[in-house]
This record gives C-alpha cells, structure tokens and sequence, in this order.
C-alpha cells in the first residue's frame, strides 16, 4: 500500500505516532514508527495486535518498513481514533470526568481486557494515556508491553508504568492478569480526579515502586465518588491479586451497567465526524515533529490527485496545500 506520512500526533517511550494516508481510498490512519535496530517492542505489539479482532481494541491495519532521511524504520499501521486518549478527555472535560461517563469508559476498557485475557494475553500497560477514544466508545491501545501470560519463555519480564504496577509486578513476582485489574482501577482513580493514582508520593520511580511493592497501602479511593465506584475500586484494588476480581466478574458490576446517555451527548458536544476529520479537531497544531518522523516533501515531489483532495477536505483549504510547512505531509512510497 502506498501511504503518505502526516505530521506528528504522539510519542512513545520508543516510537514516534504520526497521521498517514493511504494514497488510494484516501483513509486516514495513524503509522507507529521507530528505527528498525531499535524495533524489537514495535514487532513485539505487531506480533499481539495482528491477532487480536475486537471492537474494544484498536485496530490492526497492517506494519512495513521504509527508508527515510537515510534511516531504515519500520512501521506499524493501526486505526486512528479522533478523540485522543483519556487523558485528552479529562482535558476538555477541564479536570475530571463525570461518574456515569467514567463507568461508560471502565466498561470499555473491561470488554477489551476481557478479551485478551480470554486468549491469554496480559496488557500491562493500562493506563488513561494507553486508552483512545472514537465516536464509538474508548479502544485499549499500546501493547508495546503486552504477552502472553502462559509463553513457555520462563524469562519473567516486567514491563510498564511504575505509578499503575500492582504490588506483586512491583516485587518482581508476577505480572499477569489481575495486574491489569490493578492497573484499571489505578486508571479510574486518574480519571476521577485528573491526577496519578499515587499523586504527590514522589517524583522517583525507584521510590514508588518500594512503596508499591512493600507497603500495605493501595492507592487512595477519592471521597466523592458514590458507594458504586468505591465498591468497584475495592474490587480492584485488593493488594492480594488473588482477591481482586476478574475482568468477567466485573463486568457484572453495577458501576459499569448504569444507564446513561453520555454516549449521544459527549458526541453531540464534541461533534465528532469520520477519522478523517481529524484535523478539524485541532489535534494536530499543537504537536512537535520529533526526530523519528521524517521531514516533509518539497513542492517538487508529487502526490495524488487522491490525496490532495483528502487534504482539502480535511482542512477546507480552498487553494493548494504548502508543502514547505513542517506540519504538512509527506510521501512515503512502499511496495
């Protein structure tokens, strides 16, 4: 598929996340890329995304490798979601989310875990930034840390994000699928008050890790929150993994099958359109290229017809694109 790459919308701890499309149908989607010496965690979430189909999980087009600005990268092509991640939520929300949304979300987030843990894969990621959202919902994304709980491999690996690490995976003992249940509720508690689950410990990995692992305290349950969302945090929060509940036994809970109309309301507040749109949504403007991401191509260079109509589309520019703006696109021509 030829594609052409769009300007930076995100970064990782080892990938750069650019807008792309493809040259043929013109749809939008979002290309992860990193330099291919340095791409074993990129193949690694290619290799766990290509088997995964579900509509709570985000979703897999395809991976390459190209050759820009004298460096070899490879690619992994996945959906773009217009909404951002939860984290971007709580931003236009202003500070945090209201319950009945939050439930809506966790409910998300549960069907997505469900899954992958139906098949025996853990995430060991989940977080608000790990989570995306479209006009359909919340999508689990980044499994750049995710394996396969049962592999024969017996290298225990440890991997994620210290501030969301359950007591066992801080101790170095096990990461698995109750880890994912630690994580979730330490992601509630982030998108109830707009904050770490461990806010204002310290700003020393090292330090919240120790505290994690050895101490006998979970993160704190904010007051605000209804008798539901306690009970449902208490579910999670259990420091013996063997106590907390399972993504199945959750998803009976009754935080997370209140009735509500967010869903219709947050649309019509956020007027969401086709991933296509995204531009519209301002996502784009306020990003730095960073060095992964080639730079654009010249006014010599040629694109489709196809394509310069989607950019025209996209941003209701009336006359040619500029092609010498560093936040414009660029061709990238694969086989």
């Amino acid at each position: 598929m030829d594609w052409s790459r769009g300007p930076t919308v995100g970064r990782g701890s080892s990938a750069a996340v650019s807008a792309a499309f493809s040259k043929f149908s013109g749809e939008v989607f979002a290309v992860k890329s990193t330099e291919f010496s340095s791409s074993d965690s990129l193949q690694q979430e290619q290799s766990i995304l290509s088997v995964l189909t579900h509509p709570r999980i985000v979703t897999y087009i395809g991976h390459n490798t190209t050759m820009e600005n004298h460096k070899l990268l490879y690619n992994l092509l996945i959906e773009f979601l217009p909404g951002g991640t939860l984290i971007d939520e709580i931003r236009r929300q202003n500070v945090s989310l209201k319950e009945p949304l939050m439930g809506y979300y966790t409910r998300h987030i549960l069907e997505g875990l469900d899954h992958i843990h139906s098949i025996g894969i853990a995430h060991c990621d989940i977080k608000g930034q790990n989570i995306l959202v479209g006009e359909k919902g919340a999508k689990i994304a980044d499994f750049g840390c995710a394996k396969w709980v049962h592999s024969p491999d017996k290298i225990k690996t440890i991997a994620g994000t210290p501030m969301f690490m359950s007591p066992e995976t801080a101790r170095g003992e096990e990461q698995s699928f109750p880890a994912d249940i630690w994580a979730l509720g330490c992601t509630i508690i982030e998108i109830a008050t707009g904050k770490s689950p461990w806010s204002g410990i310290s700003d020393d990995p090292a330090c919240i890790l120790y505290r994690i692992a050895f101490s006998d305290e979970s993160p704190t349950i904010p007051d605000f929150l209804s008798g539901k969302a306690k009970d449902f945090l208490f579910k999670c929060l259990s420091r013996d993994p063997k106590e907390r509940w399972t993504s199945k036994e959750l998803l009976k809970h009754p935080f997370v099958n209140q009735e509500s109309n967010f869903h219709e309301e947050r649309n019509k507040e956020i007027n969401f359109c086709s991933p296509t749109s995204i531009i519209d949504l301002n996502l784009w403007n306020s990003v730095e290229e960073v060095s992964e991401v080639p730079s654009p191509c010249s006014k010599s260079e040629t694109c489709s017809p196809v394509g310069r109509n989607r950019i025209r589309q996209l941003t209701s520019y009336s006359g040619e694109p500029n092609w010498t703006d560093e936040e414009n696109w660029m061709t990238v021509r694969v086989g």
